[in-house]
This record gives structure tokens, sequence and C-alpha cells, in this order.
């Protein structure tokens, strides 16, 4: 294998997967997400951004405002421990640069159509003749052996074929406020995300492959498939047995009702889930002998008449204030969280004590909020070794501990 550059970062990477080398041509949510993951623990990722074009770069840097005018917010969230490097792959000396890291490099990742990379000559199959072992993995819209094999994909394509839009026309049909149920895109980029974390997931069982003796291999992660995965396993509801019974949605949550509930000063969430602690909060309620009721007897009954039981749960929860629910809840061990507007999780008091958001200052972007590795390692920690690079910041690094610095 070729000499893979010795890079120098901020601070010394600690996580699983230091070691591993990793060459990412992933652009705007769905990749860069993906290889977030990889390189939050610990693998050198070089970001490689387009610079053809009167762009250049990743789109998601234009995408709301920055100091720098090139590391919007988004990508800001996403780029941090990473190399940037610009390169237009139609020149040849930059495509000289760009063979000896894929040349050097345990994992090739990128979100392009395969048309186009094979036209540049860094298909699978261009890539494996310089590197046997690589791991090539395609972050695709779809599946290559479908219909839509060579459309374009986004978030919002991929909410509505997979069918998670018309969860919220499935939710509200059964309001009787004579208004007509329609889809709608959840308020996320979800898909992009999810798929993600599967392209990670991929990433990394493969890489586990590899060390067991499979050698290298290609990997594509089909966004549409991957997404409408993550919708069906609670959403094919009635029909996962055959004959099925046509009805899709898992009860509980397509209820129009499963919301947060009112209180007196605000809303809270509020989910008894044993038998005993639905008796319990319907008790602190003034409710007694819930259970009586044929319609709550059981939990196949609760589930079925579940609107009708959250709408008692609203008459209960607006008699007190949320710290009195809260209090009152807990001490009754029954599960409970106060609702946060999405600026009260800035202050949110357990993710103020596990420092879940980071303030940071970098020489290249100035004060910062960042969200340090979410998950817990004993032995081999997530860290932050690097902050987000503006275009082409590693260029001349890399270059040079290549030997093509011209």
């Amino acid at each position: 294998m070729a000499k893979w550059p010795e890079l120098t970062w901020d601070e010394t990477p600690s996580g699983p997967l230091k070691g591993i080398r990793v060459v990412d041509m992933a652009t705007v949510v769905l990749g860069p997400f993906a290889t977030l993951q990889l390189a939050d623990l610990g693998a050198e990722v070089i970001k490689i951004e387009n610079r053809e074009g009167n762009t250049p770069g990743d789109t998601m840097r234009k995408a709301g405002q920055s100091p720098t005018g090139e590391n919007g917010p988004i990508f800001t969230a996403l780029n941090r421990n990473k190399k940037f490097l610009n390169v237009n792959a139609k020149d040849e000396k930059d495509k000289a640069v760009l063979l000896a890291l894929i040349e050097g490099c345990d994992v090739f990742i990128h979100n392009v159509r395969m048309a186009g990379m094979e036209r540049l000559g860094l298909g699978y199959d261009d890539v494996k003749a310089i590197n046997p072992d690589i791991i090539y993995v395609h972050c695709a819209g779809f599946g290559t052996e479908g219909s839509y094999g060579k459309l374009q994909a986004y978030d919002d394509l991929i909410q509505a074929a997979s069918g998670f839009a018309s969860l919220t026309e499935l939710r509200d049909e059964k309001l009787d406020d004579g208004s007509p149920a329609r889809p709608s895109y959840a308020p996320s980029l979800v898909a992009d995300k999810v798929s993600g974390m599967f392209a990670a997931q991929a990433t990394m069982a493969a890489i586990i492959a590899r060390q067991n003796g499979a050698g290298g291999q290609f990997v594509q992660v089909p966004m549409f498939e991957s997404f409408t995965w993550f919708n069906m396993v609670e959403n094919l509801w009635g029909e996962t047995f055959i004959p099925g019974n046509g009805k899709f949605g898992y009860t509980r949550s397509v209820n129009p009702r499963r919301r947060p509930y009112p209180t007196k000063d605000g809303y809270i969430s509020i989910v008894p889930y044993s038998d005993a602690q639905w008796e319990r909060f319907f008790e602190l309620g003034g409710i007694e002998g819930i259970f009586e009721d044929p319609r709550f007897s059981t939990y196949s009954e609760r589930t079925k008449h579940i609107g009708e039981l959250y709408a008692m749960i609203e008459e209960v929860s607006a008699t007190r204030t949320t710290e009195d629910w809260i209090k009152l809840l807990s001490e009754n061990n029954i599960p409970a969280m106060r609702y946060n507007r999405i600026e009260d999780v800035l202050s949110d008091p357990h993710l103020v004590d596990v420092g879940f958001f980071e303030e940071r200052d970098s020489e290249r972007l100035g004060k910062y909020r960042s969200m340090p590795h979410p998950i817990s390692y004993s032995a081999t920690p997530a860290n932050t070794y690097a902050d987000p690079g503006v275009i082409d910041a590693d260029g001349e690094e890399i270059r040079a501990a290549l030997g093509l610095e011209d």
C-alpha cells in the first residue's frame, strides 16, 4: 500500500478507529454525517471538495451565516475532525493527488452518482485496481438494481417515497374537524441523517470483515431502502403477517393525541408504561379503578383505545403545573419529562451536567458551539481534535506530505 501522508492534528485522536484512513468525497448531509461518526471515533478523514466552478466546495458551506462566509452552521456541525483538500478531479495534477491518497487509504466514501464517478475514472473497479484491499462505500439514492437506480435523491424525496411523509396524513385523518388530512415532511433532515448512520455502520462492519480476512469490498448504502427499512420497523404493523389486515402505522405512534400534554403553565411528556404506573397516575389525578373500564383492562384493549386514554391524560395533566407534575411523578416512579422548546435545550440541566454543548474558540472560525460525540467508551474515548476548516485548509500540508506540492 502506498504511503499515507503524516498528518498533524490540534490534538491526538483517541477513538477506537484510530489508524483507519478515510478519503471522503461526500457532500451535503448524508455522507458528511457518516464520515463525522468515523472521524469522531479517531479515523483520519481527508475531506475532498471540488474546486471546479464558481462556487467551489461542499454546498453546505454556504447554507446559513458564518464568520468565514464558507463554514455554515450545518457544515460546521458535520465537519470537525477532518482535513480539507480542494481538487478538480478532471485536472491531471489534482487527480494525481487524489489517486495517491486513495492508494494509501482504507476507506473511500462518496455520495456522487456512480456514472459520474466512473466517467472520472473513480468507479469501484478503477479504485480497486490501485488499492485491492480498499473498502469502497457508495452512498446512493436508490439501489442500482431497482427502477429508480439512476435517479437523484434528496431528503424530501425520500421522506415522500418511503411512506414517512404519509404518517402525518395517517394520524390527522383521525381528527374530526372537517379539514382534509395532508401529508407533511418532518421538520428535520431525518432521512439524510438516518441514512448517514447506516453508512457509518456499514463502513465499520466492512472494516471488521477485512480485519477478519474478507479483504476489501464494495459497499452500497441506498438511501431509499435504508430509510424505508427504518420507517417500516413499527409501521408495517398490520401487514407484517400474511394475509394482512391493511392497517399500517403503529397504533400508539400515529394517534393524533400522542403529543405533549398541557399543564397549568405549559406542557409535559408523561408515559405510564406498566399497569401499576397507569393505575397510580390516574389515582394521582383523582380517577380510581381505571382498569375496571373494559376499554383499558388489558394491554391489547388499551392499544385499541389509546386515543381515549390519551384524552383522559390531557384532562388530568391540566390540573397541576409542570414542576408539580415532575416532582410528583418522580416520587411515584412514573416516567415523565419536561417539555423543552428548542431554545430551552441549550440550558437543559441534564445536558449542562454532561457537557453536551461545548463552546470552542477556533482561529479559523472564532467562537462557536459544538456537540461532542455522545457515546462513551471507557478505553478508547471519542474526542474533538480538530475544528472544521475553511476551503483547502490543509491542501498545502497534504500535497507536501505526498511529495506533490506542484
